[in-house]
């Protein structure tokens, strides 16, 4: 069970949502689909092999949308599609300290799912929160990864 405490919440908060994450099966044909249907190009493909996922990003406005295929069969987006079929997979907050969001949000009743921030795709830190903790919605937390090199 989720704990309020207005106090917490008065002194942090989430910046913005920094992507929505979709699920995909043919990473190349769905490039295409949001080139299309975005107006804009791909600007980054990268695999996150801890994951075993590959992901495509497009900017939008101060947002992003982050494409994510499965590159091994019993990787959770491979999972996800089997159960629910292409779509939404997560969405994606920034924010400035990822440990203490980390913190914050396990004090408040939240599930973690990891207890270490981890390094995603375009150069962030994650954590993500499970569903059930969530109304059913995967969140991811972002931090830009202070060691990233482009």
């Amino acid at each position: 069970m989720v704990k309020t405490n207005s106090l917490i919440y008065k002194t942090y908060k989430m910046e913005k949502i920094e992507h929505i994450g979709i699920a995909v099966k043919d990473l190349n044909a769905s490039i295409s689909l949001f080139e299309q249907l975005l107006n804009t190009n791909c600007y980054k493909i990268e695999e996150v092999e801890s994951e075993g996922v590959q992901t495509a990003f497009f900017a939008t406005g101060p947002n992003k949308i982050e494409l994510v295929a499965s590159t091994k069969e019993d990787s959770p987006i491979a999972k996800f599609i089997e159960r629910n079929g292409e779509g939404i997979h997560h969405i994606a907050f920034k924010t400035q300290d990822i440990r203490k969001e980390m913190e914050r949000l396990a004090a408040a009743g939240f599930e973690l799912l990891n207890e270490e921030p981890k390094k995603g795709a375009d150069g962030q830190l994650v954590c993500f929160l499970h569903p059930k903790s969530s109304n059913g919605v995967l969140i991811e937390l972002c931090q830009d990864d202070p060691d990233f090199k482009a």
